[in-house]
């Protein structure tokens, strides 16, 4: 369920003449037994509401005085979010001989045309106040208090996110409000820049819109309504002239391609954007590349394995990203880790909405081919995710069925894309032809059910030129100098006939490694370039691939030399007195004291 919530307005939204409907309390009630609750945001005074609404106790937050206010009926416990009216103001317009003036805790309400009264106490004290219109009704408080931050205090309260709530409103002081919320609703007599600027407009007025809006999303959570509102998209980036964007909910991408394709690079942009709208993300990290994340706390290193409780205790919290740092969670124990946390995870979803996505990095990790309680950890739909594999085939059957989106990076994304197709069985959908030749910065996205449908996935796909995120994804620096790289990430002597298997799994190893391995084994790879392919494709690193180029250019040099040259080039940038945390690696194999 992505909706948990309804912020309405009272007047002429949910009351009309200042009364609540029996049918509309009906709809409100159907609504709450669903497991949804309903929140109450209104510019009235609070004894006002207290007076005139009889149910008080069906919601589950109460926000008056247009933000000032905010009220817990079960405890009947009230906070002001804002101070008092300065007494200076309320003098100076009774002053002015204005009779219609309403004082309350957080302040000061008048009447049309009274508000040029209001204006001109304000300058003349030199007040930092605004004025607030509802209809006829003029507001005064202090600046920054709207009905949008009353109920982000009420949600801060309940836990829950904006991104999980439906606001619905009719007038000037409702705009706050319904920017906030993922959906924004106007009841049919709402003001008409109201309407203009809504993801919805009911056909009925005041109380029939609210119950036509409860109506709707208890028949599909909205689904078909929020999917057309492109307010919230998630901007993949540029499709000839236009935005590309996916739906921010009901969506699951799986972005495939070779190593140093751009896959990681593509989905940290995309998990930037979201983390920079409070969207809250869990990021299953098999590496420890997403440590940098901004606005995300990670939970596990290289020497602890993440617990479950802390993930999910950080997570309680509404806008806090989570990074699970499995690197010490042995390849092995890694889908039995994540089916133990997955059910806790969605036990959260049903109850909050959240984590709204969830990101698997290698997630074949999670999901391998040959793991079969896949199918009972997966709920029927996994709703929001985003996942990253090399080859999609390596992914669970039970994973491939939840997929909606395909972002192919690499050269040669048709191949991926046919290797999608045919581990879902559906050869109808393979590419039949080459499909584009991708550069840098371009993803092939393919719209799962439309390639099925048309049995053709270039007819469903779009280029697409992504937008880079700020910064480029920052390399776990210690980790590739002497963490546990996974297999395929992991360096492999083999030689010309291919008769060893030495797994080099860091950079500390590498050394120890390439010291150690024969002249003809240690040249093979040289002259292949697979030195400097392993630094930029997999460490990240361009400076040392490109040092590595060099020597692997230079014909001049003998196994010995190159070996140096080579290692040289690894120490000077991973044993800096800057980075007083990595090891020093040894002329000889040796990992010494850290510097």
């Amino acid at each position: 369920m992505r909706f948990m919530a309804l912020a309405t307005d009272y007047d002429n939204t949910l009351a009309f003449d200042g009364q609540v409907a029996d049918a509309t309390w009906d709809a409100l009630d159907r609504l709450c037994e669903s497991g949804r609750q309903v929140f109450l945001v209104s510019g009235r005074e609070l004894d006002d509401l207290l007076a005139i609404c009889p149910r008080i106790e069906r919601f589950t937050r109460v926000v008056a005085e247009n933000g000032g206010v905010l009220y817990d009926p079960a405890t009947r416990e009230r906070r002001l979010l804002a101070p008092p009216p300065p007494p200076e103001f309320v003098d100076a317009m009774r002053a002015k001989g204005v009779r219609h003036l309403g004082v309350s805790e957080t302040l000061v309400a008048t009447m049309k045309p009274h508000d040029r009264e209001a204006l001109d106490a304000i300058r003349e004290l030199g007040l930092d106040l605004h004025v607030v219109f509802n209809g006829d009704a003029v507001m005064v408080l202090a600046p920054g208090v709207t009905k949008g931050t009353g109920l982000t205090a009420a949600l801060e309260d309940t836990g829950l996110s904006p991104h999980n709530v439906v606001a619905v409103g009719d007038a000037e002081n409702d705009h706050h409000l319904l920017a906030l919320c993922e959906m924004a609703v106007a009841v049919n007599n709402a003001l008409p820049m109201l309407k203009k600027n809504a993801d919805m407009v009911t056909q009925g007025e005041h109380g029939h819109g609210v119950i036509e809006l409860v109506d709707a999303l208890l028949d599909d959570d909205l689904r078909s309504r929020a999917q057309a509102s492109a307010r919230h998209g998630l901007l993949v980036g540029q499709a000839g002239d236009e935005p590309f964007t996916l739906p921010p909910y009901g969506t699951v991408t799986l972005a495939c391609g070779p190593s140093g394709s751009g896959k990681s690079t593509l989905t940290t942009a995309l998990i930037e954007r979201l983390v920079d709208a409070d969207y809250q993300v869990c990021i299953f990290d098999p590496e420890g590349d997403y440590g940098g994340l901004e606005g995300a706390v990670t939970v596990g290193d290289t020497e602890h394995a993440p617990p479950a409780d802390q993930v999910l205790e950080l997570l309680a919290q509404p806008r806090q990203s989570v990074i699970v740092n499995l690197l010490r969670v042995p390849l092995a124990d890694r889908p039995r880790y994540f089916a133990t946390l997955l059910p806790r995870l969605l036990a959260l979803r049903a109850k909050t909405g959240r984590p709204h996505w969830l990101v698997f990095e290698e997630a074949h990790h999670l999901f391998p081919t040959d793991w079969s309680p896949a199918e009972q950890a997966l709920p029927v739909s996994l709703e929001t995710a985003m996942a990253t594999t090399v080859q999609p085939d390596q992914l669970a059957p039970a994973f491939l069925d939840k997929v909606t989106t395909v972002l192919a990076v690499g050269p040669a994304p048709a191949e991926s894309l046919a290797t999608f197709h045919r581990a879902r069985n559906n050869a109808n959908a393979v590419p039949d032809a080459k499909g584009p030749t991708l550069e840098r910065g371009q993803v092939w996205v393919c719209q799962v059910a439309a390639a099925e449908e048309s049995g053709s996935a270039p007819s469903a796909a779009v280029v697409v030129n992504i937008e880079p995120g700020r910064t480029h994804r920052r390399r776990h620096v210690r980790k590739y100098a002497e963490g546990l790289l996974i297999p395929e990430r992991s360096f492999f002597f083999r030689g010309p006939e291919d008769k060893l298997n030495l797994r080099a799994h860091n950079l500390v190893l590498f050394v120890e490694l390439g010291d150690g391995v024969d002249d003809d084994t240690w040249t093979w790879h040289l002259q292949r370039g697979d030195y400097s392919r392993w630094f930029e494709d997999v460490i990240g690193d361009s400076d040392l691939a490109e040092a590595a180029r060099q020597v692997e250019a230079d014909t001049a040099l003998d196994s010995k030399q190159s070996r140096a040259r080579i290692r040289d080039a690894i120490e000077s940038r991973y044993t800096q007195p800057e980075n007083p945390n990595l090891p020093v690696i040894g002329h000889h194999g040796e990992s010494g004291k850290e510097a």
